[in-house]
Protein backbone atom coordinates (compact mmCIF):
# COMPACT_ATOMS: atom_id res chain seq x y z
CA UNK A 1 0.00 0.00 0.00
CA UNK A 2 2.76 2.48 0.70
CA UNK A 3 4.33 1.75 -2.44
CA UNK A 4 1.10 2.34 -4.22
CA UNK A 5 0.61 5.79 -2.28
CA UNK A 6 4.16 6.41 -3.18
CA UNK A 7 4.08 5.87 -6.59
CA UNK A 8 0.30 7.79 -7.01
CA UNK A 9 2.76 11.11 -5.27
CA UNK A 10 5.32 10.70 -7.96
CA UNK A 11 2.53 11.05 -11.08
CA UNK A 12 1.22 13.98 -9.04
CA UNK A 13 4.36 15.73 -8.99
CA UNK A 14 5.44 14.84 -12.32
CA UNK A 15 1.99 16.56 -13.51
CA UNK A 16 2.59 19.15 -11.33
CA UNK A 17 6.37 20.03 -12.77
CA UNK A 18 5.30 19.80 -16.11
CA UNK A 19 2.45 22.29 -16.06
CA UNK A 20 4.77 24.56 -14.20
CA UNK A 21 7.33 24.32 -16.91
CA UNK A 22 4.68 25.01 -19.78
CA UNK A 23 3.69 27.63 -17.72
CA UNK A 24 7.05 29.22 -17.08
CA UNK A 25 7.96 28.69 -21.07
CA UNK A 26 4.94 30.51 -21.88
CA UNK A 27 5.51 33.80 -20.08
CA UNK A 28 8.97 34.02 -21.54
CA UNK A 29 8.02 33.21 -25.17
CA UNK A 30 1.62 29.75 -27.82
CA UNK A 31 -4.03 23.36 -31.54
CA UNK A 32 -5.38 18.89 -35.35
CA UNK A 33 -4.69 16.28 -32.72
CA UNK A 34 -4.27 16.38 -28.79
CA UNK A 35 -2.06 17.98 -27.75
CA UNK A 36 -0.23 19.25 -30.78
CA UNK A 37 -0.93 21.18 -34.28
CA UNK A 38 0.94 18.95 -35.91
CA UNK A 39 -0.63 15.29 -36.42
CA UNK A 40 0.08 12.18 -37.10
CA UNK A 41 -0.69 8.89 -39.77
CA UNK A 42 -1.53 6.33 -36.85
CA UNK A 43 -5.44 5.38 -37.08
CA UNK A 44 -7.11 4.37 -33.21
CA UNK A 45 -7.10 0.31 -33.21
CA UNK A 46 -9.86 -1.33 -34.96
CA UNK A 47 -12.99 -1.48 -33.31
CA UNK A 48 -11.25 0.86 -30.39
CA UNK A 49 -12.27 4.71 -29.08
CA UNK A 50 -10.32 7.02 -27.95
CA UNK A 51 -12.62 9.72 -26.32
CA UNK A 52 -11.18 13.46 -24.87
CA UNK A 53 -12.49 15.83 -22.41
CA UNK A 54 -10.45 18.61 -23.02
CA UNK A 55 -10.32 22.62 -22.58
CA UNK A 56 -7.71 24.64 -24.87
CA UNK A 57 -6.93 28.42 -23.99
CA UNK A 58 -5.88 31.47 -26.58
CA UNK A 59 -4.92 34.23 -25.39
CA UNK A 60 -3.93 36.73 -28.77
CA UNK A 61 -3.69 40.34 -29.60
CA UNK A 62 -7.93 40.46 -30.16
CA UNK A 63 -8.70 38.76 -26.57
CA UNK A 64 -9.44 35.21 -25.34
CA UNK A 65 -10.78 32.22 -26.80
CA UNK A 66 -11.48 28.59 -24.95
CA UNK A 67 -13.25 26.13 -25.07
CA UNK A 68 -15.17 25.36 -21.67
CA UNK A 69 -14.73 22.04 -22.42
CA UNK A 70 -14.72 20.35 -26.43
CA UNK A 71 -15.21 16.46 -26.71
CA UNK A 72 -13.30 14.69 -28.96
CA UNK A 73 -14.19 11.31 -29.76
CA UNK A 74 -11.94 8.54 -32.22
CA UNK A 75 -13.10 5.29 -33.15
CA UNK A 76 -11.64 2.53 -35.41
CA UNK A 77 -14.47 1.57 -37.58
CA UNK A 78 -12.51 -0.40 -40.52
CA UNK A 79 -8.45 -1.50 -40.53
CA UNK A 80 -5.92 1.53 -40.84
CA UNK A 81 -9.71 3.48 -40.74
CA UNK A 82 -10.43 5.87 -37.95
CA UNK A 83 -13.67 8.08 -37.54
CA UNK A 84 -13.23 11.55 -35.67
CA UNK A 85 -15.40 14.64 -34.11
CA UNK A 86 -15.12 17.19 -32.34
CA UNK A 87 -17.71 19.45 -30.35
CA UNK A 88 -16.96 22.40 -28.98
CA UNK A 89 -18.63 24.77 -26.24
CA UNK A 90 -16.64 27.97 -27.13
CA UNK A 91 -15.52 31.25 -24.39
CA UNK A 92 -15.10 34.26 -26.60
CA UNK A 93 -13.67 37.40 -24.53
CA UNK A 94 -12.52 39.58 -27.39
CA UNK A 95 -10.53 43.39 -26.51
CA UNK A 96 -13.57 45.04 -28.45
CA UNK A 97 -16.49 42.97 -27.32
CA UNK A 98 -19.02 41.04 -24.91
CA UNK A 99 -18.18 37.85 -23.59
CA UNK A 100 -20.03 35.00 -25.10
CA UNK A 101 -20.41 31.33 -24.53
CA UNK A 102 -22.08 28.68 -26.46
CA UNK A 103 -21.54 25.66 -29.46
CA UNK A 104 -18.48 26.24 -31.49
CA UNK A 105 -17.94 24.58 -34.74
CA UNK A 106 -18.69 21.06 -34.85
CA UNK A 107 -15.63 18.83 -36.60
CA UNK A 108 -15.65 15.92 -38.25
CA UNK A 109 -13.27 13.83 -39.86
CA UNK A 110 -11.57 10.35 -41.22
CA UNK A 111 -8.26 9.27 -40.89
CA UNK A 112 -6.60 6.25 -43.17
CA UNK A 113 -2.99 4.69 -43.29
CA UNK A 114 -2.12 3.66 -46.50
CA UNK A 115 1.43 2.69 -45.80
CA UNK A 116 2.52 0.50 -42.77
CA UNK A 117 6.10 1.72 -40.98
CA UNK A 118 8.57 -0.77 -41.84
CA UNK A 119 12.96 -1.09 -40.86
CA UNK A 120 13.32 2.02 -43.73
CA UNK A 121 9.77 3.40 -44.39
CA UNK A 122 7.63 5.81 -42.39
CA UNK A 123 4.15 5.06 -42.10
CA UNK A 124 1.97 7.02 -44.01
CA UNK A 125 -1.60 8.28 -43.98
CA UNK A 126 -4.43 11.25 -45.00
CA UNK A 127 -6.67 13.02 -42.37
CA UNK A 128 -9.33 14.98 -44.34
CA UNK A 129 -11.10 17.09 -42.11
CA UNK A 130 -14.40 19.68 -42.36
CA UNK A 131 -15.17 22.16 -39.81
CA UNK A 132 -18.90 22.53 -39.78
CA UNK A 133 -20.22 26.67 -39.25
CA UNK A 134 -22.57 26.01 -36.54
CA UNK A 135 -20.99 28.46 -34.05
CA UNK A 136 -22.40 31.79 -34.11
CA UNK A 137 -20.47 34.07 -36.06
CA UNK A 138 -21.61 37.30 -34.81
CA UNK A 139 -21.37 36.35 -31.26
CA UNK A 140 -17.63 35.03 -32.36
CA UNK A 141 -18.37 31.55 -31.45
CA UNK A 142 -17.35 30.37 -34.97
CA UNK A 143 -16.18 31.49 -38.35
CA UNK A 144 -19.51 31.19 -40.12
CA UNK A 145 -18.38 28.61 -42.95
CA UNK A 146 -17.16 25.39 -43.89
CA UNK A 147 -13.69 24.84 -43.95
CA UNK A 148 -11.85 21.66 -45.35
CA UNK A 149 -8.54 20.60 -44.45
CA UNK A 150 -6.93 17.95 -46.87
CA UNK A 151 -3.51 16.74 -44.89
CA UNK A 152 -1.02 14.13 -45.21
CA UNK A 153 1.06 12.91 -42.61
CA UNK A 154 4.41 10.87 -41.91
CA UNK A 155 5.61 9.08 -38.68
CA UNK A 156 8.90 7.20 -37.89
CA UNK A 157 10.14 5.58 -34.69
CA UNK A 158 13.57 4.67 -33.21
CA UNK A 159 13.64 2.93 -29.48
CA UNK A 160 12.05 5.39 -27.35
CA UNK A 161 12.01 8.00 -30.00
CA UNK A 162 9.69 8.84 -32.19
CA UNK A 163 9.00 12.01 -34.70
CA UNK A 164 5.93 12.80 -37.04
CA UNK A 165 5.07 15.85 -39.20
CA UNK A 166 3.52 16.80 -42.72
CA UNK A 167 0.64 18.90 -43.47
CA UNK A 168 -1.76 20.08 -46.18
CA UNK A 169 -4.03 22.79 -47.53
CA UNK A 170 -7.22 24.49 -45.79
CA UNK A 171 -10.26 25.45 -47.92
CA UNK A 172 -11.26 28.58 -46.36
CA UNK A 173 -12.19 31.29 -49.09
CA UNK A 174 -15.08 33.35 -47.77
CA UNK A 175 -14.95 36.63 -47.83
CA UNK A 176 -11.82 38.39 -46.64
CA UNK A 177 -10.78 34.59 -45.53
CA UNK A 178 -8.02 32.70 -47.43
CA UNK A 179 -7.36 29.54 -48.15
CA UNK A 180 -3.88 29.04 -47.03
CA UNK A 181 -1.06 25.59 -46.26
CA UNK A 182 -0.26 24.27 -42.39
CA UNK A 183 2.60 22.39 -42.04
CA UNK A 184 4.30 21.30 -38.87
CA UNK A 185 6.80 18.68 -36.96
CA UNK A 186 6.76 16.98 -33.99
CA UNK A 187 9.67 14.82 -31.98
CA UNK A 188 8.97 13.21 -28.37
CA UNK A 189 10.64 10.61 -26.19
CA UNK A 190 9.24 7.81 -24.07
CA UNK A 191 10.60 8.68 -20.79
CA UNK A 192 8.86 6.41 -19.00
CA UNK A 193 6.02 3.80 -19.32
CA UNK A 194 4.12 6.84 -17.35
CA UNK A 195 5.51 9.54 -18.92
CA UNK A 196 6.15 10.97 -22.63
CA UNK A 197 7.37 14.43 -23.74
CA UNK A 198 7.64 16.31 -26.70
CA UNK A 199 8.13 19.46 -29.19
CA UNK A 200 6.50 20.89 -32.03
CA UNK A 201 7.28 23.91 -34.55
CA UNK A 202 4.30 24.68 -36.92
CA UNK A 203 3.47 27.07 -39.72
CA UNK A 204 0.61 28.55 -41.72
CA UNK A 205 0.19 30.90 -44.32
CA UNK A 206 -1.81 33.72 -44.17
CA UNK A 207 -5.19 32.71 -43.52
CA UNK A 208 -7.01 36.20 -44.46
CA UNK A 209 -6.38 39.35 -46.53
CA UNK A 210 -3.98 41.45 -44.63
CA UNK A 211 -2.48 38.98 -42.57
CA UNK A 212 1.00 37.51 -42.73
CA UNK A 213 1.79 33.65 -41.89
CA UNK A 214 2.52 32.99 -38.35
CA UNK A 215 5.44 30.16 -36.41
CA UNK A 216 4.76 28.62 -33.34
CA UNK A 217 5.71 26.09 -30.96
CA UNK A 218 4.13 23.86 -28.03
CA UNK A 219 5.81 21.20 -25.81
CA UNK A 220 3.67 18.77 -24.28
CA UNK A 221 3.50 15.91 -21.81
CA UNK A 222 1.31 12.57 -21.87
CA UNK A 223 0.88 10.97 -18.05
CA UNK A 224 -0.36 7.48 -18.91
CA UNK A 225 -2.11 6.59 -15.22
CA UNK A 226 -2.94 3.09 -17.08
CA UNK A 227 -4.27 1.76 -20.40
CA UNK A 228 -7.72 3.58 -20.19
CA UNK A 229 -6.86 6.71 -18.35
CA UNK A 230 -4.17 9.47 -19.32
CA UNK A 231 -3.66 12.95 -19.11
CA UNK A 232 -2.45 15.01 -21.87
CA UNK A 233 -0.56 18.53 -21.60
CA UNK A 234 0.55 21.26 -23.49
CA UNK A 235 2.02 24.73 -23.64
CA UNK A 236 3.39 27.36 -26.08
CA UNK A 237 3.07 30.37 -28.43
CA UNK A 238 3.89 32.16 -31.77
CA UNK A 239 7.44 32.55 -32.43
CA UNK A 240 5.96 34.67 -35.04
CA UNK A 241 1.95 36.32 -35.00
CA UNK A 242 -0.49 37.04 -33.03
CA UNK A 243 -0.62 34.29 -30.47
CA UNK A 244 0.78 35.24 -26.98
CA UNK A 245 -0.12 31.84 -25.02
CA UNK A 246 -2.04 28.88 -25.91
CA UNK A 247 -2.57 26.27 -23.28
CA UNK A 248 -4.20 22.40 -23.51
CA UNK A 249 -5.65 19.93 -20.91
CA UNK A 250 -7.30 16.76 -21.12
CA UNK A 251 -8.45 13.44 -19.83
CA UNK A 252 -8.28 10.89 -22.37
CA UNK A 253 -9.93 7.69 -22.02
CA UNK A 254 -9.06 4.84 -24.35
CA UNK A 255 -10.63 1.16 -24.39
CA UNK A 256 -12.03 -1.47 -26.68
CA UNK A 257 -12.68 -4.86 -26.39
CA UNK A 258 -10.04 -6.94 -26.88
CA UNK A 259 -7.55 -7.57 -23.91
CA UNK A 260 -4.43 -5.32 -25.10
CA UNK A 261 -6.69 -1.74 -24.75
CA UNK A 262 -5.05 -0.19 -28.33
CA UNK A 263 -2.40 1.92 -28.71
CA UNK A 264 -0.76 4.18 -25.82
CA UNK A 265 -2.08 7.34 -25.59
CA UNK A 266 0.01 9.70 -28.47
CA UNK A 267 0.86 13.23 -27.76
CA UNK A 268 -0.78 14.94 -30.57
CA UNK A 269 -2.86 19.82 -29.49
CA UNK A 270 -6.08 20.92 -31.48
CA UNK A 271 -5.53 24.38 -32.78
CA UNK A 272 -8.76 26.94 -33.49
Amino acid sequence: MRGKHLRVFQQLLTIIMVVAFSFILGTVVAWAGPPFVTDDPEPVELHHWEVYLASQYVHDDAGIAATAPHFEVNYGALPDTQLHVIVPFVYSSPNDGSKQYGVGDIEFGVKYRFIHEGDLLPQVGIFPIVVTSTGNKSRELGEGHVKVFLPIWLQKSWGPWTTYGGGGYWFNKDGDNKNFWQTGWEIQRQMSKTVTVGAEIFNTSPTANGESDRTGFNIGAIINFSEEHHLLLSAGRDIHGPNNLTTYIAYQWTFGPEEKKGKEARLRIAYP
